[in-house]
């Protein structure tokens, strides 16, 4: 893989503010926080997929974040198994995180989209191209967006190279849910867990890549080190730490920390976070 072809390559309607204002107003009133929503609490599934991509089901609505399907991304340096995302339920939405080549995958995105829905992105970024039936939907920090049963916010987030970057709050049958992209450690993880905590699930990064196609290199992580995650997940008040954005091996210009998982569990230890490890395709159970 050379520079031009690595993965952190660029491509670039919203509903009313006060609509999404008055449905987050709503969820206040319910105990614990607790999102509004028209299904039961366990209506809600997520799903992971490849490398930093999940499904959230509804039964009359599919929401991605960061879908992966092109093998070509990452060739054979990642171990995951891709998990096709060109069976929506319902009405379909994508979220993504930035417009890097590994969070924004067009192939991913045309087939989650094929029959219509929109493309949901930070606002200042272009991520093209969009499918025929699609519309894009740009998303500033802090707006609630309302997409049928889902409420989606973007927060902030830090990117290893200083591109644009959000991370995602998600709300929907009952649940809460933190999706962080590939951010790497910042400040705003307390105004996010006091504005928006307690979650149910947080989908966090932890493989602390250092990457090598910029120089000089900096030799510091760019994305959270598992010792990171934790102490996000922890901030952030979530119930579940499930990682994503690992299992990268044989590259000499993007090398994660030893056995992330592991550390991970050693780093979990003590703590009020419960770590749940899915491999891609794997529902997480909300039984434990």
């Amino acid at each position: 893989m050379n520079r031009d072809d690595h993965p952190y390559r660029h491509g670039l309607g919203r509903r009313a503010f006060l609509s999404g204002m008055a449905g987050l107003a709503a969820s206040a009133l319910l105990p614990g926080g607790r999102s509004l929503a028209a299904v039961p609490a366990d209506g809600l599934r997520i799903q992971r997929l490849a490398w930093a991509g999940i499904r959230l089901q509804l039964p009359t609505a599919t929401l991605f974040i960061d879908p992966l399907v092109d093998r070509e991304t990452w060739g054979d340096a990642l171990g995951d198994a891709l998990v096709p995302v060109d069976d929506p339920q319902g009405n379909a939405y994508v979220l993504v995180t930035h417009a890097h080549g590994d969070h924004f995958d067009a192939k991913a995105v045309a087939d989650a989209l094929a029959a219509g829905g929109a493309l949901v992105h930070p606002a200042g970024t272009n991520p093209l191209p969009l499918p025929p039936k699609a519309r894009a939907w740009p998303s500033a920090p802090w707006e609630p967006q309302l997409l049928g049963d889902f409420t989606a916010t973007a927060v902030p987030a830090s990117d290893g190279y200083g591109d644009p970057q959000m991370s995602w709050v998600v709300s929907a049958g009952g649940r809460r849910i933190f999706h962080g992209g590939d951010t790497l450690w910042h400040g705003h993880w307390w105004r996010i867990g006091r504005q928006f905590g307690p979650f149910d699930a947080a989908f966090l990064p932890v493989n602390g890549a250092r990457f090598g196609w910029r120089k000089p290199v900096s030799g510091e992580p760019g994305t959270l080190t598992p010792e990171q995650a934790v102490a996000a997940a922890t901030i952030l008040g979530a119930r579940r730490l499930v990682p994503i954005h690992y299992g990268v091996s044989g590259m000499d210009e993007y090398i994660e920390v030893a056995d992330p998982i592991a550390a991970l569990r050693r780093a979990v230890r003590g703590s009020a976070v419960q770590l749940q490890v899915l491999a891609p395709g794997e529902w997480l159970d909300w039984s434990d």
